[in-house]
């Protein structure tokens, strides 16, 4: 299944090439993940609980796929430890056990995926 998700993302990337803006790529992902029938939420609100009570912190989820996979775009030179760290704590946070750091600013995509299990 995770070969869909980087398909999609692949699509996208192939169709437009590196330079743009994040939200451009996450509304043409978007668009590839629906052609592929996948299940997905986009830009989905992320609460975080801190001593029994919900903090409205604005935390936002750039996909989570099937309700399993967190899948974070970037439109950055290179991954930084932050980008692992916050994936690393939407899964956490999330439950879920699979992510993917996808960089759109790579010549080529697979240089720009980062898989992530907990």
């Amino acid at each position: 299944m995770l070969q869909r998700h980087v398909g999609a993302a692949g699509c996208a990337h192939r169709a437009l090439g590196p330079g743009l803006l994040e939200s451009v790529y996450q509304a043409c992902t978007a668009r590839e993940f629906a052609l592929r029938g996948l299940t997905f939420e986009q830009e989905k609100g992320l609460p975080v609980v801190y001593k029994d009570i919900q903090v409205d912190c604005g935390y936002r989820l750039d996909f989570i796929v099937a309700g399993k996979v967190i899948v974070e775009l970037k439109a950055v030179e290179a991954f930084l430890p932050v980008h692992e760290a916050q994936l690393l704590t939407y899964m956490r946070l999330t439950g879920c056990k699979v992510g993917l750091l996808v960089n759109f600013n790579v010549p080529l995509l697979k240089r720009g995926i980062k898989r992530m299990v907990l």
